[in-house]
């Protein structure tokens, strides 16, 4: 493969937000309390919620923090309310971004965002500008260890899922998003899932040199450190080279 795996590249961003565990719990947080809200508090029959609350679980979230973020979304104790948004720019190197936002404060985080991608070589893109490139996908990732990759893709595809494949000991299941939450439950009975979540894939990426590469991390830190961005979207690739130099 040429260039680094995509899922190397997550890892490396996971790892820099497991050091901010706090910030990155009230986020999910923040994300069950929305779809509490928007599509009840029985996660049974709120996808969404379902897919917060696995997440949430992920990570290591304890289940009564789970419990009163999910009583906020249903009023049953008092919350602040957020609004659902999406902003689309570039970084530098022509690196797409996709930007997932919950926020009490519209003028406030755009003015933010604006001032973050053009003080870091990005600026920010018109609705539609990236979005085209990604689709939203299910994906699960399962520590391969000593399992038996035909087995598991076998066990997978009759779940339901999408797509199956190999890398850097992972194996890495796609799905639809709307049968995520099933196929989940079926492998998560079975095997470690190492990350699970609804993503958004790119259809094509951007390799960085060095130097562009350095330069769009910072940017990158900086919109997953903001405290109303919840998810930052890339089609950014990074070879073997570059990202052990970076890692220095």
């Amino acid at each position: 493969m040429a260039g680094h795996s995509k899922w190397a590249n997550i890892k490396h961003r996971k790892g820099a937000q497991d050091a901010k565990r706090a910030k990155l719990w009230t986020k999910i947080l923040k994300e069950i309390t929305v779809a509490a809200r928007s599509g009840g508090g029985d996660e049974n029959a709120n996808p969404r919620l379902r897919t917060a609350i696995i997440d949430a679980r992920s990570k290591n979230v304890p289940n009564d923090t789970i419990t009163r973020a999910v009583k906020k979304g249903t009023g049953e104790l008092e919350s602040v309310s957020y609004e659902e948004l999406s902003y689309e720019g570039y970084g530098p190197g022509g690196v797409a971004l996709l930007l997932e936002v919950l926020t009490d404060n519209k003028v406030r985080t755009v003015s933010e965002v604006r001032h973050l991608l053009s003080k870091h070589g990005g600026n920010l893109g018109e609705n539609g500008s990236v979005s085209w490139n990604f689709t939203r996908r299910g994906m699960i990732r399962i520590n391969a260890g000593e399992l038996d990759e035909e087995e598991v893709m076998l066990e997978a595809l009759e779940a339901g899922a999408e797509d199956f494949s190999a890398e850097d000991g992972i194996f890495v299941v796609t799905t639809e998003p709307s049968s995520f939450n099933d196929v989940h439950e079926a492998l998560g009975a079975a095997y470690t899932i190492e990350d699970a979540g609804i993503e958004q894939v790119p259809g094509t990426t951007v390799e960085l040199d060095l130097d562009t590469a350095r330069k769009f991390m910072k940017l990158y830190d900086l919109l997953e450190d903001h405290d109303d961005i919840q998810k930052v979207w890339s089609n950014f690739e990074i070879s073997d080279e570059v990202m052990a130099q970076l890692e220095e």
